[in-house]
């Protein structure tokens, strides 16, 4: 395969169907520009940044990168108008939205020449997405990291789903971490994936190299989906975990376990390192991951397993 080219490569003009997901205190320019160089698309995470940081991350990889990037955007965010006016602004020309209504943003978007991709949890918010003019959707499943659907769906059964739900190409995301989830997600139907917690245990992530430890060191099962009344995320077990649910379990409400979360937890675990009272978010597939490198490095060993499995689909059965 290769001059693959397909609906993902061509809207992204990317050698590869591959997406380095925008993640909170992990997706700087550093990573997006190691993934965009690999060939791949690079997005920079924006949830963690004030305006001006973002300012600076997005020029920092336009000067170092002459590949396409993109920055994550999700629509929940306090300064939303400022970081769309940014990357209007910044002439960014990809940009993937999350946690809120793509109805709101997309048309400013696409008036701007921008490509929209919207993160849906169902076949019925892929609809909606589709109605509002989005270019792709990435079908999450429950198994990803960080936020989730409420409605706990599966990569496995949501892609097949989305994909017979719209016409516009389907990226998969949610426990996928190999060549081989990435072929088994496009034979049920994604034009491409978008992939999160391996570029975690990338070099150039900008998280805390104790949360990256600790993703490599973690087993099956050492994940959990938690804080569901309050916003469903999915993080690695620790202290705080289980003072959240020893609270879920007593039918604590919504606010008490806001109150319990606080402020500035994802940072003080997956930037600073604090593992223990820390939110470590992460997906399921981490019990796969079992070394950190290069983000190129991650790019190439994807694709070539990639290729390695499609060529010959019963290579890992031997």
């Amino acid at each position: 395969m290769a001059n693959f080219s397909n609906r993902i490569t061509q809207l992204f003009n990317i050698d590869y169907p591959i997406i380095q997901a925008g993640m909170v205190w992990t997706s700087g320019w550093k990573l997006a520009n190691a993934v965009s160089n690999a060939g791949a698309l690079g997005l920079i995470g924006s949830g963690s940044m004030y305006p001006e940081v973002l300012l600076q991350h997005i020029r920092k990889c336009k000067a170092a990168t002459a590949k396409p990037f993109g920055v994550n955007i999700p629509l929940l965010y306090p300064d939303i108008e400022k970081h769309i006016q940014i990357v209007i602004d910044e002439g960014v020309k990809i940009v993937f939205t999350s946690a809120g209504n793509p109805k709101t943003w997309t048309p400013v978007l696409k008036q701007h020449g921008i490509t929209v991709v919207h993160v849906v949890s169902s076949s019925t918010f892929a609809k909606k997405a589709e109605a509002a003019g989005c270019d792709a959707v990435v079908a999450e499943g429950f198994e990803a990291g960080g936020h989730n659907g409420r409605e706990e769906t599966t990569t496995m059964v949501l892609v097949p789903l989305v994909k017979a739900a719209v016409k516009i190409p389907v990226l998969a995301a949610g426990g996928i971490a190999t060549g081989r989830q990435m072929l088994a997600a496009m034979i049920l139907g994604a034009d491409g994936v978008q992939i999160g917690s391996r570029f975690v245990c990338s070099n150039e992530a900008s998280n805390h190299i104790k949360f990256k430890e600790a993703v490599v060191n973690s087993k099956e099962g050492d994940t959990m989906l938690s804080i569901k009344k309050v916003v469903p995320v999915r993080l690695l077990k620790n202290n705080f975990s289980e003072t959240i649910k020893e609270a879920e379990m007593r039918g604590a409400t919504k606010e008490e376990l806001a109150a319990i979360l606080g402020h500035g937890r994802a940072k003080k675990g997956m930037l600073e390192g604090e593992l223990d009272e820390g939110e470590l978010e992460i997906g399921e597939v981490s019990a796969l991951i079992n070394n950190i490198k290069p983000a190129a490095d991650i790019v190439q060993e994807i694709w070539n397993e990639f290729n390695t499995v499609a060529n010959n689909p019963f290579y890992f059965n031997r």
